[in-house]
């Protein structure tokens, strides 16, 4: 499903130092305007929304008995801080998103809020990636994959920057990590 470009809502052409930015943006959405690419980016995404997590969660704690149930909360708590943190910033940033901005970005998937900058579900991906893997590393290559795939659907899509994947990237990591840091001092 491919939206129509909204008419563009900033100064065109970027200035100099987000010209990267877009033609990167532009590259991956034409990419993904062929049919089973843009399909398969929308699978990843629309699993990315958070059934992908959620099942993962759940299995974890049903399975993995004390250890699984603690890995579960875990992700859960650094999932929701991620959530309320992504949330605050698109509100204070406010970036228009790449289909509503640039021409010839066209958007193949509903997007789920209105701004896009920094993209959520890349910042989710690496901060529950980065708990999971803590307490689970054997999961990594499946985790390490899905993630990369992820980032990568926001862009192709036509949904977010590389810049918004980028900086959810850092986030993410940042993110996980401190939760990480803090468990340790409470254990």
């Amino acid at each position: 499903m491919s939206m129509p470009p909204s008419p563009p809502t900033s100064d065109f052409p970027p200035r100099p130092r987000f010209a990267l930015d877009l033609r990167l943006c532009v590259i991956a959405n034409h990419w993904g305007a062929r049919r089973a690419v843009g399909l398969f980016f929308i699978g990843v995404s629309r699993l990315g929304d958070g059934v992908f997590w959620y099942t993962l969660m759940l299995t974890l704690g049903l399975l993995g008995g004390q250890r699984g149930l603690f890995a579960a909360l875990h992700m859960a708590a650094t999932g929701l801080t991620a959530l309320l943190l992504y949330q605050a910033l698109k509100r204070w940033t406010k970036r228009p998103r790449p289909y509503r901005a640039c021409p010839g970005v066209n958007a193949h998937l509903p997007p789920l809020d209105e701004f896009s900058f920094p993209s959520g579900h890349t910042m989710q991906a690496v901060s529950f990636t980065v708990v999971a893997l803590a307490w689970y590393p054997q999961l990594a290559p499946l985790l390490l994959t899905f993630t990369t795939l992820v980032a990568a659907s926001r862009v192709v899509l036509g949904l977010h920057y590389p810049s918004d994947v980028l900086a959810a990237i850092v986030l993410g990591g940042g993110l996980g990590g401190l939760s990480l840091w803090l468990a340790s001092t409470v254990a």
